[in-house]
């Protein structure tokens, strides 16, 4: 399964979840394992949907002064909590992809993984409340005509996104995102631990799997 697939999926779970309450006190209930990416993906999105729906309520222009002003510090924590995750899972990458040997034709992009998701979870909110609006029994159709024309081109940026996401991964490893260590993965890391300065006889070959360096 390629990473997108699967971020794409736990996104849209955490934007549904939340939507069953639609309440921006809703605790979390994380439903994956803690520490892993799928934990931080889905927190990710979470808070995401939580910050709309605080820019929602403080764009209101009757909001309460000290109201406004208590969210305005939730938003401000919440911008730092978006900043750390993206952190996180650009840790996780780093944890998964440690032992790939940079190749010397390697290129070099201007932003990491964990940036163009947290781009990806904010495009998947986008389309949420597009589609919300497309489905809206009692708007116009002038109106429905309108947002469909802005969902159609959210939907091709998703896929587009994603492609770019997928393919940088797949530049670095050469192989589907599993979101998993691989046992023979961990086994060739102890191996060349055991092997010492020898170890470095073991390669890499992205797309491949390993071979023996003569």
């Amino acid at each position: 399964m390629a990473f997108t697939e699967k971020a794409n999926k736990i996104f849209n779970q955490a934007i549904n979840d939340y939507h069953v309450k639609d309440n921006i006190d809703t605790p979390i209930n994380n439903p994956f394992e803690e520490g892993s990416i799928e934990n931080r993906l889905y927190l990710k999105c979470w808070i995401d949907t939580v910050q709309w729906h605080f820019e929602d309520i403080i764009r209101d222009p009757q909001i309460d002064p000290a109201e406004a002003l208590l969210l305005k510090r939730r938003i401000d924590k919440s911008n730092q909590d978006r900043t750390d995750l993206v952190e996180q899972i650009d840790s996780c990458f780093r944890e998964i992809y440690k032992d790939v040997k940079v190749q010397d034709d390697a290129r070099i992009n201007t932003e990491s993984p964990a940036w163009a998701v947290d781009r990806l979870s904010i495009l998947a909110l986008k389309i949420y409340h597009m589609k919300e609006q497309v489905e809206r029994p009692e708007a116009s159709a002038e109106h429905k005509a309108k947002c469909q024309a802005k969902l159609d081109v959210l939907l091709e940026q998703q896929v587009d996104l994603s492609t770019a996401i997928d393919q940088l991964l797949e530049d670095i490893w050469g192989y589907d995102f599993d979101g998993e260590t691989r046992t023979v993965d961990v086994h060739v890391r102890t191996l060349r631990q055991k092997l010492g300065d020898a170890g470095e006889q073991i390669e890499t070959v992205r797309g491949v799997g390993y071979r023996m360096s003569r």
